[in-house]
């Protein structure tokens, strides 16, 4: 059953000893931690790529303290071909993702055919607990957020999906946006 008030995700990543892995499936995102930076990128087309800026800076700090103890972090993404501005914003922004310690790849949404995907974006940590993150139609985060799950069916077939998704995906440095 879900919690009524999940741990906040910084909790959780510290509590993770192996692994960290969030599947994305969106083509955007309307959330409000990034909507200066990307309303920065949508005038100017650069993107804050200083993974000691202050938009960067906490994100890189907890990925790296969870790496220096050897948990693994990945983020997968199933995206939309062509691809939306908002996901070419996350692929120029994806260096500092890469640069704290996590392992980023791409699956282009014509090459998901096949597979049976989740329906809600999550981060799962050490195949113990998932961290749904739930969005309204435009982007903008729903009312819960967010809701931990630890049914180890749910887990597991939230693992499973992630795992068939990442193996089937393209590493960062080999995507190329379209």
């Amino acid at each position: 059953m879900p919690q009524s008030e999940p741990p906040r995700f910084d909790e959780l990543l510290a509590g993770a000893s192996r692994s960290a892995i969030h599947l994305e499936m969106r083509d955007g995102y309307a959330v409000p931690d990034e909507a200066d930076d990307y309303r920065r990128w949508r005038e100017t087309g650069e993107r804050d790529v200083d993974p000691t800026s202050p938009y960067w800076a906490p994100w890189v700090e907890m990925v790296r303290a969870a790496a220096a103890r050897g948990v693994v972090v990945r983020r997968v993404r199933i995206v939309s071909e062509p691809v939306s501005d908002y996901i070419r914003y996350e692929h120029a922004g994806t260096v500092v993702n890469v640069l704290a310690g996590e392992d980023v790849r791409w699956l282009p949404r014509g090459q998901a055919v096949g597979l049976l995907v989740p329906a809600v974006d999550g981060w799962l940590f050490d195949d113990e607990q998932l961290l749904l993150n739930h969005f309204t139609g435009s982007g903008e985060w729903a009312d819960p957020a967010m809701e931990l799950r630890t049914e180890p069916d749910i887990v597991t077939a939230y693992a499973s999906a992630a795992e068939i998704v990442w193996d089937r995906a393209v590493p960062h440095d080999q995507y190329k946006i379209r």
